[in-house]
C-alpha cells in the first residue's frame, strides 16, 4: 500500500471511530532486558503492541500483537501495568500497558513489512531512537516512577 492511502485510511479511521485503544507489552527477560521493535512506517524503538479490534479482549489483542511483532507467546498472566492516555496520536487514543515477565520466545523474528528491527536489549543502554513514552514505562516498571496519566 502506498504512503498516501496509508495517510488517507489513518485519516479516515481517525475521523470515523470513537476512542482507540491499544496494548503494549514490556517483555522483561531477567531483571535486565526488554523486548523492542522498530517499526517500517514510524520512528523510533517501541514496546511491542497494537490496537485492540472490536470483539477482542486486551489478553488477545496482546497476544496477537506478540506473536506478530515478537513472536513471543505468553506463558503466563501479563500484569496491567495502566493505562495512558496519547494525546500524541489523537485526542481518544489510549494504551493498556501489561508487564510480561513468563514467556516462550517462539522464533527470532526476522523483518518484514511491519517490523524493521526487533530484539532483547539492556535496560541500562537501550537503542539511539527508543521513544520517550517507552523509556517513560519502563523507569515507571523498572525503577518505580510513579505513573503518568500520559503516554
Amino acid at each position: 500500500m502506498s504512503k498516501p492511502m496509508r495517510r488517507l485510511l489513518h485519516l479516515y479511521f481517525w475521523l470515523s471511530r470513537g476512542m482507540t485503544l491499544g496494548v503494549r507489552a514490556a517483555v522483561l527477560r531477567g531483571e535486565g532486558e526488554v523486548f523492542l521493535v522498530r517499526h517500517t512506517y514510524t520512528a523510533g524503538w517501541h514496546l511491542p503492541g497494537g490496537g485492540v479490534e472490536l470483539g477482542e479482549t486486551l489478553q488477545q489483542a496482546l497476544e496477537k500483537e506478540l506473536h506478530e511483532e515478537a513472536r513471543i507467546r505468553l506463558a503466563g498472566t501479563p500484569l496491567l501495568h495502566g493505562v495512558f492516555f496519547n494525546r500524541a496520536i489523537s485526542r481518544r487514543d489510549h494504551v493498556a500497558v501489561f508487564v510480561v515477565r513468563d514467556f516462550v520466545v517462539e522464533e527470532v523474528k526476522q523483518p518484514d513489512r511491519e517490523i524493521a528491527e526487533a530484539g532483547f536489549f539492556p535496560l541500562d543502554d537501550l537503542p539511539a531512537g527508543t521513544t520517550q513514552g517507552t523509556r517513560r514505562r519502563l523507569d515507571e516498571i523498572v525503577k518505580g516512577n510513579s505513573p503518568s496519566t500520559d503516554w
